[in-house]
């Protein structure tokens, strides 16, 4: 199985890896989280750019208030530009309209194919090369690598760190976010090992780890992208990434 995982995919890179409304894949995840406050959320949601993507989870939520507040956070995501994924749903009873499933390991592969029947995209988490080839097999369009540093929702998880990260990267065959303890500092160190974009829950929600004295957190170069140039056009590294767009 693992051998699988092992050959390069020249898709990897690809520029045609796109949403069903015909955006990029995002390379900015923000993940929701029971322990973030809604002021602080809402005002991370305010703060993302375009075309960024949310992973709703909020699991412990009663039924009833988690579809609520979906449906807020949704409100936001079409006026903004959000692609948003749904992780405590198949997306097929949702109040709203989805971009979206984030499928835990624990809910178990399969049901891609239904997923495509409703215009959704899939994705899942990965730890170790078992997973990413699971999350390969099962159709998923883009895969959450993790914890790729030390981090607080899960203390005491052995990290990945940069080198590990960059091996299990290659030849997956589908785009690869890093996840845990991850910030714009911390995606420019991970990004020349494969990495499609980031994710993370504390550094976008309270956004002291995107701050810097001189670093917008609110501009792409701020968030570990490209940086603008003087005619306001983007600056593409020689990897040819941009915020959203295909590498």
């Amino acid at each position: 199985m693992e051998d699988a995982i092992e050959k390069p995919m020249a898709r990897f890179h690809r520029k045609d890896r796109l949403s069903r409304t015909g955006r990029p894949l995002p390379r900015l995840w923000l993940f929701t989280d029971e322990r973030v406050d809604e002021d602080a959320l809402f005002d991370a949601l305010a703060r993302l750019p375009g075309g960024s993507g949310v992973v709703f989870r909020h699991y412990r939520l009663p039924s009833d208030r988690r579809r609520a507040l979906l449906r807020r956070i949704g409100n936001v995501a079409r006026r903004r530009g959000l692609l948003l994924f749904d992780a405590g749903s198949d997306g097929e009873r949702s109040p709203l309209q989805l971009d979206g499933v984030h499928r835990p390991g624990w809910a178990g592969a399969g049901g891609s194919r239904t997923l495509r029947r409703a215009g959704l995209l899939l994705s899942m988490p990965a730890h170790d090369r078992r997973d990413l080839v699971a999350a390969r097999r099962a159709g998923a369009d883009i895969v959450f690598l993790s914890p790729v540093f030390s981090t607080r929702s899960h203390p005491g998880a052995a990290a990945l760190g940069p080198i590990r990260f960059g091996l299990l990267t290659q030849g997956a065959g589908l785009p690869v976010i890093a996840l845990g303890g991850m910030d714009a500092a911390r995606f420019r160190r991970v990004r020349p090992f494969g990495a499609h974009g980031w994710a993370a829950i504390d550094a976008l929600s309270k956004g002291g780890a995107t701050r810097s004295k001189r670093r917008d957190p609110n501009t792409e170069e701020g968030l570990g992208f490209d940086r603008p140039s003087p005619n306001g056009n983007q600056v593409r590294h020689k990897r040819g990434f941009s915020l959203n767009g295909g590498g």
